[in-house]
């Protein structure tokens, strides 16, 4: 599979004037009928550098409020989803040292599920002079996942947005260099569907969706 990097349009600079809409029914099409890969048939080939990059740029084209960019990524591929395999049995080790080795092997495993993973750090600023609060700054980190996710499949890739234990241990956040106000907000895995996906529940509009009648119900 080659890189779409040629497909993508040239990035607009800050003023340039845009559609305030730009109807799609490919995209509709897209969303309705997108699925997440689970991570057991994942495999190559996977994007790569140029491929990740583009991916990143359209998945940063989120809602954040006051312009922050209150997030930011790491690239994790090749031999680095080793070592991250060794830090997740390691921190599973610390935290439970009555881990076997069957464990820690499924531990070390979780990495090489999938040939590329981008780890997706929320970054709230907490210094804005304008006290954007933390909880909308996540809510934009969240976005960025999910935008990966769509923009993995437009492109040709299949994608799943995990977050696990590992997510949470100090010991994976030092190791990754997330300081004490961030976050982990998920390592979305990308790579190549190795089967077909089926469709899994979806919660119904009608049941979720009420009109708000001006008062209290």
């Amino acid at each position: 599979m080659t890189g779409p990097r040629d497909r993508l349009p040239e990035r607009p600079e800050p003023g340039d004037t845009l559609p305030a809409s730009r109807p799609s029914p490919e995209t509709l099409e897209l969303l309705a009928l997108r699925r997440s890969a689970p991570a057991a048939v994942l495999g190559e080939p996977g994007p790569g550098p140029e491929d990740l990059r583009d991916l990143l740029t359209l998945a940063f084209r989120v809602p954040d409020h006051r312009k922050l960019g209150p997030w930011r990524a790491l690239t994790i591929t090749g031999e680095a989803r080793h070592a991250l395999g060794d830090l997740f049995a390691e921190a599973r080790r610390l935290a439970d040292p009555g881990a076997g080795e069957a464990e820690l092997n499924v531990e070390k495993r979780r990495p090489l599920r999938a040939p590329a993973i981008i780890a997706i750090i929320s970054s709230p600023v907490h210094d804005d002079p304008k006290r954007t609060p933390v909880w909308e700054q996540e809510l934009s980190a969240g976005a960025v996942c999910q935008t990966l996710l769509i923009a993995a499949c437009a492109m040709g890739w299949a994608a799943t947005w995990i977050t696990e234990a590992p997510a949470y241990d100090p010991l994976v956040r030092k190791a990754l260099g997330v300081g004490d106000q961030e976050k982990i907000a998920g390592f979305i895995y990308l790579g190549s569907a190795m089967e077909p996906l089926q469709e899994r529940p979806r919660p119904d509009a009608d049941q979720k969706v009420r009109p708000w009648t001006g008062r209290a119900d």
